[in-house]
């Protein structure tokens, strides 16, 4: 049943995309079979109106009849250019998440019940919201405690959103199998892992408690950073379902002529926002994945502040040295060595030439070296190495691909303040600084010390690793005894399996009929 409901909402999805204009606004090059047939019909459904506005607004109108989740999946989407490739990210990018707010009396109702406490002993005012998104909606309130009053701004959760992802995502599921099994050129990206990814993300934005965590984490990280910071968390009014934080008085980034106007130097707030970016993911390996001008603020200080943090980014050790070598290597023009490492990290399969890669890296380099730094783009710059590593069999890496689509973002954001941004030169202080400390000396003693560090770990476990090799052992000697066997459970489990894949053909058979004369009685 949950399958059938899922094919119809996929279904009713399908036909608003159609509607709006949007799957005939896609190119039709390469397309076959079924496929063509169905982006020629899409066009006769597409209505009229549609052909007069771009592919963007169309998009915008597609998404807002189809409710939050694809506003989600949308804006997911935008950081996935090599899944949807470049112009239709961009597109998806000009999403707005704005949506309706809902009823104060419901806000109420969820805060008292996420903390446990009546609004009015949590907050000595609670105003009426003053934005709203696809899972959340914020609302000025002012709290009276010890520290006196203050003003704060508090995040609550949509009532009916977490089942209504639920419901979304299975179909999200469903074209992702679908893309695996009849596209085998889909498999390299790996639609169910995107979709995985999407769910994982989205369950963790539903959790305000998390956000509290991320901004907790980012605060301490860069609480003597000069230029930066994000909002205190007050713990005590946060939960699953709300999460309340220091008010933030200042002009978003955007906001240009009135920053000019208030005195603060739109130069040095470029730099600072790229080298605060750049610190955050070299040095802490954990960044703000969502730095749009809407989610900046510059207050009276001049202090850049950050909101929002439902989008977050990690990167690894492997994965901050890499990308330091990597704009080392450019910097340098050592094509080799930043050929050699993507195949050390293991990106690029074995079975590539190594030589052949550099040469393909040399195509990036050498035109950037002959333009002015200003006009040189970091962000480019990765967009065009993940272009080149897909024809040398790379793998998708989510945290890259966020870390690339972030860095456009935050990148554009910087241009956007000073036109004549030079990204290199504002970039050397950090990067040079954590190569010098990473990629030296430092770098050996470094490793020597985490390679102690895991072999004292590996010690403490050694007794428990031993017990497990005997049972594992004791295992394979009494299945070759008495051969391989399931239990009851596995063995219904199987069953249960098997029928429910044949259900989804029969499923989705019945759903391609509905459709079709769903389509007939509205032509």
């Amino acid at each position: 049943m949950n399958s059938l409901i899922a094919y119809l909402r996929l279904t009713h999805a399908g036909w608003v995309m159609a509607r709006e204009g949007v799957i005939a606004s896609l190119p039709a090059d390469g397309l076959r079979g079924p496929a063509k047939l169905a982006h020629r019909l899409a066009g006769l459904i597409a209505r009229r109106q549609t052909q007069q506005v771009q592919r963007a607004e169309r998009l915008s109108r597609a998404v807002e009849r189809l409710g939050p989740s694809y506003v989600k999946l949308g804006q997911f989407l935008a950081t996935r250019p090599d899944v949807v490739g470049k112009p239709l990210a961009q597109d998806l990018s000009m999403l707005q998440d704005r949506m309706d707010t809902f009823p104060v009396s419901i806000a109420r109702a969820r805060i008292a019940e996420s903390i446990g406490r009546p609004v009015d002993d949590l907050y000595s005012r609670f105003d009426n919201p003053i934005a709203a998104a696809s899972i959340a909606q914020v609302h000025p309130a002012e709290v009276t405690d010890a520290r006196g009053t203050r003003k704060v701004a508090v995040k609550v959760v949509r009532p009916g959103i977490r089942q209504r992802f639920r419901n979304d995502l299975e179909a999200f599921y469903i074209i992702a199998r679908l893309s695996e099994r009849m596209i085998p050129s889909s498999r390299r990206l790996r639609p169910v892992d995107i979709a995985g990814t999407l769910e994982q993300t989205t369950r963790i934005e539903m959790d305000l408690r998390l956000e509290a965590a991320a901004l907790s984490e980012l605060a301490e990280n860069t609480k003597d950073d000069p230029g930066f910071r994000v909002p205190l968390v007050d713990w005590e009014r946060t939960g699953r379902d709300v999460v309340t934080m220091d008010w933030v008085d200042g002009l978003k980034i955007s906001e240009i002529a009135a920053l000019q106007e208030a005195g603060h130097d739109l130069v040095h707030l470029s730099e600072v926002l790229i080298q605060s970016f750049l610190r955050h993911t070299l040095r802490d390996g954990f960044f703000h994945a969502d730095m749009h001008q809407g989610n900046l603020f510059v207050d009276a200080s001049g202090c850049i502040v950050a909101v929002d943090m439902g989008i977050v980014g990690r990167l690894g050790k492997k994965e901050r040295r890499f990308l330091a070598e990597i704009l080392y290597g450019f910097i340098r023009r050592d094509y080799m060595r930043v050929a050699e490492v993507h195949f050390e990290a293991g990106y690029v399969p074995a079975h590539h030439d190594v030589a052949s890669f550099a040469q393909a890296i040399r195509a990036i380099g050498e035109p950037i070296h002959g333009q002015s730094a200003e006009t040189i783009s970091m962000a480019k710059l990765l967009t065009l190495l993940f272009e080149v590593t897909e024809l040398f069999d790379m793998e998708t890496r989510p945290e890259l691909i966020m870390l690339q689509k972030t860095m456009v973002v935050v990148e554009g954001v910087s241009r956007s303040l000073n036109p004549n941004f030079n990204m290199w030169k504002a970039a050397e202080p950090v990067v040079g600084d954590w190569i010098a400390q990473n990629l030296g000396p430092a770098r050996v003693l470094t490793d020597i010390r985490d390679g102690l560090h895991a072999a004292a770990r590996l010690a403490e476990q050694a007794p428990v690793l031993a017990e497990r090799a005997e049972r594992f052992s004791q295992e394979l000697d009494a299945m070759g005894t008495h051969g391989l066997r399931f239990d009851a459970e596995t063995a219904k489990a199987i069953g249960k399996a098997e029928a429910q894949y044949s259900r989804s053909g029969r499923i989705a058979l019945w759903v391609i009929a509905l459709t079709a004369i769903y389509i007939a009685f509205q032509l």
